[in-house]
Parts: structure tokens; sequence; C-alpha cells
């Protein structure tokens, strides 16, 4: 069943003031009751969710980084053991840029990891301090040369629109970025995400956010400037030279069955919703007492499972297969879209359908969730 293995470690050395992800900083970590429970964890879940050997695992955080590279082995060997791989597995791994835990990346190379995604953000000084990285452009870029020599395969996150942020100054920090080598870039608006300091900030007037269209502005040259370097966008945010797309997101974005362990992780398998605890402790005491971390659990109706996979089959430059979706969940393509929404915006130039695929145009993917919630269609909506 499960197609995909995500393994969140929850610890950081830092809480970003942009970050909304599960992550904690702790003074220490009991690395053996960690090892314990997230081992736990993933047998219990591959008694619910195995049957199908795995062709990614994802190790994500948090700054799974920070794991000890033994602990990190012996979780892909566990997953071996409990599902086996599929030939040519992708085994991904998050790291912060820190010569700290470049250190570390001969070490996890070793221990099966053969994927990196680098948390760069940005090739700036000042910008770093003010995302409040703990990383240098230096040090970043040291990090990366080491990465890519250790590991098969190299992406790295840069985050732009950045207040005030020109488009002469984007446009040279991506070229830089483009000039560095790797086959893979993620890159992102900076988003203010509620319950962040960042989100703080606005509301007391510290800063202001970049105005949408120069955002806009920001994101049409991100398009050319990639796509002419022959990384194009392969999901509003991914880009990829043909063959290098992550194949583990693409799990999560083609809406196929995955599982998650460690806290706060989330699941899909056969209809049913997981998710484990947050918080460290909880999530500790949970499998201490029940063999799993899990804390909901869920069985999605067929309009939930058709409107997730329209929010992120939808994200994906190559949009979403109709008669897929028609012969996975036994309804018709305009029950399950809306054919008046797909006739207005594609006369708007925002959305485009060839065949029997639908997606949405570059111009779209800016006001990509109004647009999903008009493309939806009215019988999964009374439903």
């Amino acid at each position: 069943m499960a197609r995909a293995l995500y393994v969140h470690w929850p610890f950081c050395a830092k809480k970003c003031p942009y970050c909304d992800f599960n992550s904690h900083v702790r003074e220490t970590v009991d690395v053996e009751a960690w090892r314990a429970a997230l081992l736990a964890d993933m047998r219990a879940e591959a008694e619910a969710a195995g049957g199908e050997t795995l062709r990614s695992i994802f190790f994500g955080g948090g700054t799974p980084s920070l794991m000890p590279p033994a602990l990190a082995s012996e979780l892909i060997d566990e997953a071996q053991r409990l599902w086996g791989f599929a030939p040519g597995i992708e085994i991904t791994l998050e790291a912060n840029p820190s010569s700290v835990e470049a250190a570390n990346f001969a070490d996890l190379a070793r221990a099966g990891i053969n994927r990196v995604s680098l948390g760069v953000q940005s090739l700036e000084d000042e910008a770093l301090r003010w995302l409040g990285r703990l990383h240098g452009a230096q040090e970043a870029l040291n990090a990366l040369e080491t990465a890519q020599a250790r590991f098969q395969r190299v992406s790295f996150d840069l985050i732009y629109a950045l207040p005030g942020q020109t488009a002469r100054q984007w446009e040279a920090q991506l070229d830089r970025a483009l000039s560095l080598g790797t086959t893979h870039l993620s890159l992102y608006q900076l988003t203010i995400e509620p319950g962040t300091r960042f989100a703080t900030d606005v509301r007391r007037g510290v800063f202001e956010p970049l105005d949408d269209d120069e955002a806009a502005e920001l994101y049409g040259l991100t398009q050319e400037r990639t796509a002419a370097a022959s990384l194009p966008a392969y999901e509003i945010s991914n880009h990829a030279a043909p063959g290098e797309e992550s194949r583990h997101n693409l799990t999560y974005w083609r809406y196929q069955d995955y599982a998650g362990i460690g806290p706060g992780a989330h699941g899909r398998r056969g209809g049913f919703a997981t998710e484990r605890h947050k918080k460290p402790e909880n999530y500790l005491k949970a499998v201490n007492e029940r063999g799993h971390g899990i804390a909901v659990q869920s069985q999605l109706t067929s309009e939930a499972q058709i409107s997730e996979a329209l929010l992120m089959g939808l994200r994906l430059v190559a949009g979403i297969d109709l008669a897929g979706l028609e012969a996975r969940f036994g309804r018709a393509r305009w029950a399950m879209v809306s054919r008046e929404a797909v006739e207005r915006y594609q006369a708007l130039g925002l959305v485009w359908q060839r065949d029997d695929r639908l997606g949405v145009e570059r111009e779209g993917m800016g006001v990509l969730n109004s647009l999903i919630a008009e493309l939806v269609g009215d019988e999964l909506v009374s439903g």
C-alpha cells in the first residue's frame, strides 16, 4: 500500500521566524529514546501500510541533519526489512548548510542517503540574518560544494519576494543559484504564516510584506530564468532538469499513498488519513503506551479524497489526469470538476485543458487556491 515513507525529526537548533513547521528547540535530545520510538512507530505503520515496496524515503523536520547518522542508517535498514526497496529508491534528507552538519554528510551518504535538500534560503548575508538563519552565505556555498561531492543528487531552497526586494536583486541571486550546478531548486515566495514571529511583526507594523503585484513579477521572472537554464518548473515552487524531479514529493502531488512517522507526521493510506502527535514529549508517551504515535486516524469520504487530489494535483505543471480520477473514484469528471468554471477560466488564460488533462497556466498559479475553490464540482461541495 505505501509507496513512500516520511520520517519527521522535530528538532532544530533555532526556530526561524517564518517557519510554521512542527519544529522544536530542546537543550538535550535522548537519542536512544527516539531510536526506540521511531523504530516502533515504523513497525506499527508497516503492519497497516505494507504490501508494496518503497519508492522513496524522506527525512524531514525540523532539521534531520542533526540526527545522528547511525540512527538514520538504522531507520533505513529497518524500512528495507519491513517494506523492501524498489530499484533506484530515492532517499532524501533535509539539511541546514552549517559547517557542523556538513561534517556529517559523508556518514549520512554511507548510511544510505542519496539525495539531500539544503535549506540555503538566501545567498546574501543580510537576508540570512533577517530570516533568522544561523549560517552565512559563504558557509552555505561551502556546504553545497561538500554535498555535491557526497550525494548523488542535490537540491537547495531559496526564499524570495522579501520586503523591498527588487526584480534586479532577485534576478542576480537567481542567476547565481542557477550557476551552482544542482539539478533541482525549490524557490518559495515568502509567505507570512499564522502563528509565526513574522506574523506578529507584520501585525505590529515592524515590516510590510512585498506587494502582490511585485511578488507576481518576481514569480514570472523566476519561471523565465529557470526555464532558460533548463530547470523549468514542474510544480508551483519546484524546478528540475528532466528526470531530476523529487520522486517523493511527486507521490504527494499525485495523491498516492504514503506512510508518515515521527511527531506531527501525516500519512495517507487506503482512504485513511493519519496524523501523529505533534509535541515530541506527547509522541514519545503515545509510542511507549500504545506502540505507535498516531493521534488521529480517520476514513476520508470520496468527496474529501477527490478534493485533496485536485488540491495537490493542480500544483503540478503537468496538471491532473481527469480520466485517471474518473477510474479511481468512479465519478464522471464534470461531477468532480465544474465544467462552467473550467470554461470561464480557460477563456481568461488561467486554466488549460488538453484531452484528458486539466492544469493551471502560469498566470493562474498566483491565485491557485482561489481557482481550486472554483474548480471543485458542485456535487463535491454539496456532498
